[in-house]
Order: structure tokens, then C-alpha cells, then sequence
């Protein structure tokens, strides 16, 4: 498999994720339906994380592909799939 595919694959399956990492993705696309890009300030408010939990799981979707940082925010990355909130 190529490793093109590999990357496809995985952002496709939420339930590779933990479920920190699903409540702080969540809370990122919560923010950009609503055409606001997410903080770390605005994601540990809703999710009610420590910071420095926030700024790991954010990290780690940043290297899936799932978000994608904008200076000091974090937009959604690549999917197909509809959003409603």
C-alpha cells in the first residue's frame, strides 16, 4: 500500500482516535462550522482539558492531517464528509 493511502485510510477512521483527541477534534469542528477558526483557549473552554492536553491532542491531529494550524488557530484539514451542528 502506498503511503498516500496509508494517510487516506487513517483520516477516514475516527475511531483510531482516543477519545480526548475526538472530544478536542469536536470542539475544532464545532468552531469552524460555525466559520470560526478554533483556539486552544476557546477548544479548553468547551471541553473543559487542561491546556497542556488540548495543546497535545492538537498537536497529534495536526500530524494525522485532521486539522490544520492558521497561526495561533486550527482549522478543519481535508475530509468528505458534511458537517452539522
Amino acid at each position: 500500500m502506498r503511503e498516500r493511502d496509508r494517510d487516506d485510510e487513517s483520516l477516514e477512521d475516527t475511531q483510531e482516535m482516543s477519545g480526548t483527541d475526538l472530544a478536542v477534534y469536536e470542539a475544532a469542528a464545532a468552531l469552524n462550522v460555525a466559520d470560526r477558526p478554533a483556539t486552544v483557549g476557546e477548544i479548553t473552554g468547551m471541553t473543559g482539558l487542561p491546556e497542556e492536553t488540548v495543546r497535545h491532542c492538537l498537536d497529534s491531529l495536526v500530524g494525522g492531517g485532521r486539522l490544520v494550524p492558521r497561526g495561533e488557530a486550527y482549522l478543519l484539514g481535508p475530509h468528505d464528509w458534511g458537517l452539522s451542528y
